[in-house]
This record gives structure tokens, C-alpha cells and sequence, in this order.
């Protein structure tokens, strides 16, 4: 299974430990992640700032479809699995006592760049059913995700029902930082289950 850095609009990268690949999987893990890093230079973090980027969490249409995509394809780890009350007032979802089942996921980082899937069931909200749009427009997020496999993860990503893929895996060539070389990502965008956008990519060598 793959394990991924997740990021929210930018990447939030992990740092390698400099061990050893014991087998040719970690190896190519360990080459994305140098990678990862390079694409990182030039980035300048002094002190530590005040703010984490935490967790992106999504309202699902249907859990068990979006843990096909954020568990199986995409490699996430489930490590909370509950049901919630809902107020329907702090966060407004649903009506107050509503039943919601909530779902958490982790990439490589402990405790950033986490997904969160929140399924209110009983009752069901309104739109459930309604098709999502397939358009981005201002407002709008998406998620960015890193993986050591493009190809395949693009690839087992079409198979979820619900998935809908914009175009084909693809090089995309981005200028590096103050003179740097350029950062090479090879990558597939999709919207997920329940509409969401997701840009899957790999940083090249």
C-alpha cells in the first residue's frame, strides 16, 4: 500500500532520515521523498511559526466509496473511526442530534496533513444524491497529494466508481525557486467520490 504526504493546495513535505533502504520499494520511496525535499529548496522556515496546517476534512456522500479512493488507492491510514452528534450549529452540517459517522486518515506525518471524511446518515442531508460539479471556480479547494507512483496510483484511482478523471497522467514542469533547477512532477487530476478535486502527482529525480 502506498503511504503519501498530504497537502492542502501546497505541499506539506516530510523530511527523510537518512536511513538505509532495506528493499527496492523503500528505495524508490526514499529517492521521492529526496526529491521532495529538493523541490523544497529555497524555502526559508525560521522559529517556528504559529499555525499548522492540520487536517482537510471533506462531508462524504458515502463512506465506504471514499475510503475505497482515500484508503486504498491513495494509501492513507485510517487511525479514528467514531460516530459523532452533530449540533448543526458550530459546524453547520445537518440538523442538531444528526448522526454522523467521522473518519480520519494520515499520510507520513503524525499529525499534519491529515484527511478527515465526515458521513452525516441519520438523517441524510440534503444534495446527497445531486451531481457534483466538474468545474473549479473561485472558492473552490482542492487537495494535493504526493505518492511514490503516479502511473499506478492515477491508474487504480479510475476504477473507484464515483472517480472522474480531467485528463491523462502527465509531466508537469514548474520553475524552481530563485534560480534553482525546475521541479518536475508527473501527475493525474480527478474529482473524488463526492465532487472534490485531487491533484495526485510524483516528484521526479
Amino acid at each position: 500500500m502506498r503511504k503519501l504526504g498530504l497537502t492542502f493546495a501546497v505541499a506539506l513535505l516530510v523530511g527523510c532520515n537518512g536511513a538505509a533502504p532495506a528493499n527496492k520499494a523503500e528505495g524508490e520511496a526514499e529517492g521521492s521523498r529526496q526529491a521532495a525535499n529538493r523541490a523544497m529548496e529555497g524555502v526559508a522556515i525560521e522559529g517556528r511559526l504559529p499555525t499548522d496546517i492540520r487536517r482537510a476534512s471533506i462531508v462524504v456522500r458515502d463512506m465506504d466509496k471514499s475510503l475505497e479512493f482515500y484508503r486504498d488507492v491513495l494509501g492513507l491510514e485510517v487511525n479514528y473511526d467514531t460516530v459523532v452528534e452533530l449540533s448543526g450549529v458550530n459546524l453547520p452540517v445537518g440538523e442538531p442530534g444528526t448522526k454522523a459517522r467521522l473518519v480520519l486518515l494520515n499520510g507520513n506525518d503524525p499529525y499534519i496533513g491529515w484527511v478527515g471524511l465526515l458521513h452525516p446518515f441519520d438523517p441524510p442531508i440534503e444534495g446527497n444524491d445531486e451531481p457534483y460539479a466538474t468545474r473549479l471556480a473561485p472558492g473552490t479547494a482542492f487537495l494535493v497529494v504526493n505518492t511514490d507512483d503516479a502511473e499506478a496510483t492515477c491508474e487504480a484511482a479510475t476504477k473507484v466508481k464515483g472517480v472522474t478523471m480531467t485528463g491523462p497522467t502527465r509531466l508537469q514542469v514548474y520553475p524552481g525557486r530563485d534560480g534553482r533547477p525546475d521541479i518536475n512532477v508527473r501527475g493525474c487530476n480527478v474529482f473524488d467520490p463526492n465532487g472534490v478535486a485531487i491533484e495526485i502527482n510524483q516528484l521526479l529525480n
